[in-house]
């Protein structure tokens, strides 16, 4: 008898939160799935660690908040012992508490519905089996681990609360990026200095209530001054916006030569959103030559259509290479597509931007 691919046997998965509650409705919605096999249920990350050492699942959704030890502790050990995929199920109040784990090493983050909605997760359902299935797509020498500047202070000079206008940037630099893109963002943004010329204008997948505090976070992170984008914001050196979820951003020429940022609903032609394509297809646009694209690790090709219209327009088009992308669907997208100028591993890519 031929033996089972890999892929066509379920994806085990290994359920820790102290809630009961949690815990049944979790397993409820993924084990509803023939994909999935939910191998085991803890109630805390010192019961976590022992199943994952007996069970050696492919994947484990993670509640932060614990007793005994927390979601962090656990993915210290964890990251550290046993590399596997991680899915945070947090509530919107744990905004600061999700990044902290991504950069501690999760693949990317669920948000918990209310309860008083939402009483059996039925919200949540779709977007929870494609995170927890999206572990078959990250190869195991991938396995996000901590970062080496996750614990440090971010960058110590004086920044106003929001970016300032100034001189007009040398290069508008448009950087799409998906699951594990926060963590690599971080990376490059913290490679970026204060004197840089350019712009950097972010179209992160995330939801709308998480990227405020992303921005926030990329500016502590940062020598340049990040903020999430606002409609009319004027585009300047050494500044960087992020895109509000369930929006779309897109760089326009307004009287008098100044670039300023246009946010907007998404519209019916949006496959993705915040839309990769109608950034970087804005940027080409407006800036031309001047146009830089970044694509970065994240599922599906968000970014491959406006990476053709940078390059058309004379830009420059880098896709993080397969050796660090998380997830190589955009990426490697763009480079099947022909759309990009060079593959980069992400820390040549900071390199790059930082001198460019």
């Amino acid at each position: 008898m031929d033996q089972v691919s890999a892929k066509d046997k379920p994806i085990r998965v290994l359920i820790v939160d102290d809630s009961a509650f949690n815990r049944r409705n979790i397993s409820e919605i993924l084990g509803a799935a023939p994909e999935v096999e939910v191998v085991g249920k803890a109630s805390d990350g010192e019961e976590a660690i022992r199943q994952v050492t007996q069970l050696r699942p492919d994947v484990i959704t993670l509640d932060l908040e614990m007793p005994k030890m927390d979601g962090f502790t656990f993915l210290r050990i964890l990251m550290s012992r046993m590399p596997t995929p991680v899915v945070v199920v947090s509530s919107y109040s744990q905004k600061e508490n999700v990044f902290k784990a991504l950069e501690l090493g999760a693949l990317d983050f669920v948000t918990k519905p209310d309860r008083r909605v939402d009483s059996d997760f039925s919200g949540i359902r779709e977007d929870l089996l494609r995170k927890v299935l999206l572990a078959r797509s990250v190869r195991s020498s991938q396995v996000l681990r901590p970062k080496a500047w996750a614990q440090q202070p971010g960058a110590t000079n004086a920044k106003p609360v929001r970016p300032v206008a100034g001189p007009p940037p040398r290069y508008v630099i448009a950087i799409a990026s998906s699951t594990g893109g926060p963590t690599a963002l971080m990376e490059i943004f913290a490679q970026l200095p204060a004197s840089s010329k350019n712009t950097f204008l972010v179209a992160q997948h995330m939801p709308d209530k998480f990227t405020r505090t992303f921005a926030e976070r990329l500016d502590r992170q940062s020598a340049v001054s990040v903020s999430e984008a606002q409609d009319g914001d004027v585009v300047a050196q050494a500044v960087g916006f992020v895109c509000p979820g369930r929006r779309c951003m897109q760089l326009e020429m307004a009287a008098g030569g100044q670039l300023r940022i246009k946010v907007s609903p998404p519209d019916d032609g949006d496959r993705y959103v915040p839309s990769a394509d109608r950034l970087f297809t804005s940027v080409a646009n407006v800036a031309g030559s001047r146009a830089v694209g970044v694509i970065l690790t994240g599922m599906g090709d968000d970014g491959t259509l406006g990476a053709q219209a940078i390059l058309d327009k004379g830009g420059i088009v880098i896709a993080e290479s397969e050796s660090t992308a998380v997830v190589y669907g955009m990426p490697g997208a763009a480079v099947r597509a022909n759309a990009v100028s060079r593959s980069s591993p992400l820390n040549e890519i900071g390199v790059f931007l930082s001198r460019l």
